[in-house]
């Protein structure tokens, strides 16, 4: 039986099992998808399920997008042969029916942050900088003695950065993104274009990170699912990445998925 947790959050009362059936499905990728590694190039994907998701989309009509930290070309890598829908670094670059349709452009004083970020991992072991043209970001995975300091580096430089960058904190992770990108504006963004308008948006994902997206799948009456523990503004949890991997693939096997899938206990 799929182990489900019930959330503490005000959207436990809300019956999903009344909600429109035609699911528009967003998916996170880092800890929901995949486990979390201690390189963003380790994580390894489950062989079954590109292909299931692949069989997913066509069962909802296309309406399935990855929204994610991670540029696009990174998400095609691990799920190919297969090309979706993404919101990819964190909603600054948008790719729907095959184009991209919407990304930001890099604000000037991110290259001069970047040098700043490479010169600290230089002179720190086990700090990582991932330089995604349109943000950048410092993990300090392999280092967590080193968050303090990694933390007060990113946030003086957000700060210094002015009202075109923002900064966005997740696990082991702080990174400098353009101020209009977030999860939740990619996702009411894809809400308005076919084939996910007029569709119950459910949003999986496991982070900080992912907050803004679930509150605006809540705003929009649909279904927002937090992987793991941590506080959450999400309806429902799923305990770990290998609980909604098992409703997923027996989704695309039986060719059906509602709301009542994620739901069930």
């Amino acid at each position: 039986m799929m182990e489900l947790i019930e959330s503490e959050s005000t959207n436990e009362s809300r019956d999903f099992t009344k909600v429109a059936k035609q699911v528009a499905l967003f998916l996170d990728f880092d800890g929901t998808l995949v486990e979390i590694a201690p390189m963003p190039d380790e994580v390894k994907l489950d062989r079954q399920l590109a292909p299931a998701l692949d069989t997913l989309r066509s069962t909802l009509g296309g309406a399935l997008a990855l929204v994610s930290g991670r540029p696009i070309p990174d998400l095609d890598g691990f799920l190919a042969p297969y090309h979706f829908d993404i919101a990819g670094l964190h909603g600054a670059q948008i790719r729907l029916g095959g184009t991209i349709r919407s990304q930001a452009d890099a604000p000037e004083a991110l290259r001069e942050a970047l040098r700043e970020l490479i010169r600290f991992a230089n002179s720190h072991v086990g700090i990582l900088v991932e330089d995604k043209r349109i943000s950048a970001a410092l993990h300090w995975r392999l280092a967590p003695q080193l968050q303090d300091e990694s933390l007060a580096l990113v946030r003086k430089l957000a700060a210094g950065m002015g009202p075109s960058v923002r900064l966005q904190e997740g696990k082991s992770v702080a990174e400098l993104v353009p101020a209009g990108a977030s999860k939740g504006n990619a996702i009411s963004w894809l809400m308005r274009e076919a084939p996910y308008s007029g569709r119950t948006p459910v949003f999986i994902g496991d982070d900080i990170t992912d907050e803004a997206g679930f509150a605006t799948v809540n705003a929009l009456g649909g279904l927002s699912i937090r992987i793991g523990a941590g506080e959450t503004c999400a309806g429902r949890r799923l305990a770990s990445p290998t609980a909604l991997r098992t409703i997923l693939l027996a989704a695309a096997e039986s060719g059906s998925l509602t709301t009542d899938a994620f739901c069930q206990g």
